[in-house]
């Protein structure tokens, strides 16, 4: 597992730090996201997601996916997180960088 997330490296736990282009995070069922605490604006003061529409304004490129209300009231729900994850998957494809 990592320690840290930053705007585009991953600390791991030995110490060793790698650059990345785009992180797909788990959570379960509720947010638990201790690891984006170094990222300035991530989070609001509570530790829940910043976000809208699940873009973060903060770090363009951080998308959240499943969150309560994220969207619609389907959001957290198997039937609405389809959408946005597609949703956040184009926004995401559209930064990355043209080979």
């Amino acid at each position: 597992m990592f320690t840290r997330l930053t705007d585009d490296r991953v600390t791991w736990a030995d110490g060793t730090t790698e650059r990345l282009d785009a992180p797909i995070l788990a959570t379960g069922y509720r947010p638990h996201l201790p690891y984006l605490a170094g990222l300035d604006g991530a989070l609001d003061p509570a530790g829940r997601p910043h976000h809208r529409d699940g873009t973060s304004p903060a770090h363009p490129g951080l998308e959240f996916v499943g969150l309560e209300w994220q969207r619609s009231p389907s959001s957290n729900t198997l039937r609405g997180v389809g959408r946005d994850a597609a949703r956040a998957a184009r926004r995401l494809a559209a930064r990355a960088p043209r080979a």
